[in-house]
């Protein structure tokens, strides 16, 4: 008697496979917006490259969160990255201590960054007369 065919493998684990990084957004979140799974890939490059954003990520409840709102900043100058999954609240890292912290930006300018043109904001409000207010690039 023959063996009954292997069902086909599930795209989300696949990707998950792939991008192990994802799957602090967990594997459900990943099933529901498998169709931008171009973006879900450009996350978990990022995350990747930031290691302590995915703890970030675990701590927060993502079940609602879009894709396209997760937003990813790094000082021009190279000494802070900071993830946004629902604005204007942030998770900043220094040195790879993690806080959670308001993020306030206006659009500054674009510029060229990593051979990509991306747009860098200035802090707003009170943070914009800090004498050391960064400027940041958005990288995601």
């Amino acid at each position: 008697m023959k063996e009954p065919p292997k069902p086909p493998p599930d795209p989300a684990e696949e990707l998950l496979k792939e991008c192990p990084e994802l799957s602090a957004f967990g594997v459900e979140w990943v099933r529901k917006w498998l169709d931008l799974r171009e973006r879900l890939i450009e996350i978990a490059k990022v995350m990747r490259k930031f290691p302590w954003m995915v703890d970030a990520v675990r701590q927060r409840p993502v079940d609602i969160l879009h894709p396209y709102t997760v937003e990813v900043y790094v000082a021009v100058d190279g000494s802070e990255a900071c993830i946004s999954l629902n604005p204007p609240k942030a998770f900043c890292a220094q040195n790879g201590a993690a806080k959670g912290v308001r993020l306030e930006l206006a659009f500054s300018r674009y510029e060229t960054y990593e051979d990509k043109m991306r747009e860098v904001y200035r802090p707003k409000g009170l943070l914009a007369f800090a004498v050391a207010a960064r400027e940041y690039v958005r990288i995601l």
